[in-house]
């Protein structure tokens, strides 16, 4: 007689070819039937939670990294000047395109994630029974420069937004992200909304340290005690703790790189490269202020001349105490979704 089938233990999203003691004798990843686009639905969610958790310590983040220095005196001055000045719902300003924007960057970053991992898998890895920890660093640079090409206008929208510190609406250069992005375009084009692109391939190649450090918390977290495993947590747990804690070593490694993205995207314009139709004269000449940072390179000497070797990491405080709680709920969320879409609980 047939046994019952048990519902499966093995994690189905980002922990799956990283762990034996779960996946049991798992030769391939499976990139073939629904399961394929799986990782770009369960993305969608992931980027729901992040927001929801994260966007308050980004908006300090932001502000802190692209003020002069004697603004504030540091991340809770940020705070609590920002909540005085403006309102509480001051830290969810530009709030709008990472709401839109992680739903499609958490999914396409997931996604294809999954999707390198299934294709080093295969290809290189052939015959291991799961990726190694290289492929996992390699597929997670992989997703960072797939998804640079989705992230960079998103965050630049959001970072002029963020450091907008009129409280009166009429007083901002931009009402609302459509705004902000009808203008840019008007007066530069696709390129302008672009701008701080390759800022933005930088920092997201750090993914490689990510998803490499994921796979190794995951390993080590997962372990079942009676073979040797110090905690031997379940999927769930797992998730949550591995996904915090390699947040954690990505901005580590990777925070220099964003101060001087956001000060690449927070910087002048430039000459209009377009007429500027259907904005006013005002704008348009509050839009063309000369760029400082013609290069990312520009922007790193200002940062260490300003501030020096300390100025590339002014705002890793919030960032820091963001990074956990904020990506540790949306791998949580990505992991749970993932299960649930392949019907194991």
């Amino acid at each position: 007689m047939p046994t019952e089938r048990q519902p499966s233990t093995k994690p189905l999203g980002v922990i799956l070819p990283a762990q034996p003691e779960l996946a049991g004798n798992v030769s391939r990843v499976d990139v073939s039937g629904p399961r394929s686009h799986h990782g770009f639905v369960a993305g969608v969610f992931s980027g729901i939670a992040k927001l929801s958790v994260g966007h308050p310590f980004d908006t300090i983040k932001v502000r802190l990294q692209t003020s002069p220095a004697t603004q504030f005196r540091g991340p809770v001055d940020c705070l609590l000047q920002t909540i005085r000045n403006e309102g509480p719902l001051a830290v969810y300003k530009g709030a709008t395109p990472p709401l839109l924007g992680w739903m499609v960057m958490d999914s396409v970053m997931l996604g294809s994630l999954t999707q390198y991992r299934a294709l080093l898998h295969k290809h290189l890895y052939p015959t291991s029974p799961t990726l190694p920890t290289r492929g996992h660093s390699l597929a997670g640079l992989l997703s960072g420069i797939t998804v640079s090409f989705i992230a960079a206008p998103i965050e630049h929208i959001k970072a002029r937004l963020q450091t907008q510190y009129s409280p009166l609406k009429s007083e901002r250069l931009y009402s609302g992200p459509w705004s902000c992005t009808r203008s840019i375009y008007a007066t530069h084009g696709i390129r302008g909304l672009y701008r701080g692109l390759f800022a933005t391939l930088l920092f997201r190649a750090w993914f490689v340290a990510w998803w490499g450090s994921y796979d190794l918390f995951s390993k080590i977290l997962v372990k079942p005690k009676e073979n040797g495993g110090w905690f031997g947590l379940g999927v769930p747990a797992t998730s949550f703790w591995a996904g915090g804690l390699s947040a954690q070593v990505f901005w580590c490694t990777s925070y220099p790189w964003d101060v001087v993205k956001q000060r690449v995207m927070t910087d002048g314009l430039g000459p209009a490269t377009r007429a500027g139709k259907g904005i006013g004269g005002k704008q348009i000449r509050a839009m063309t202020v000369d760029r400082k940072f013609p290069r990312w390179k520009d922007a790193a000497k200002a940062v260490h001349k300003e501030f020096g070797w300390k100025g590339f990491w002014r705002g890793f405080t919030p960032c820091f105490l963001r990074a956990f709680p904020a990506n540790a709920a949306a791998l949580v969320t990505f992991e749970g979704v993932m299960r649930g879409l392949n019907g194991t609980t």
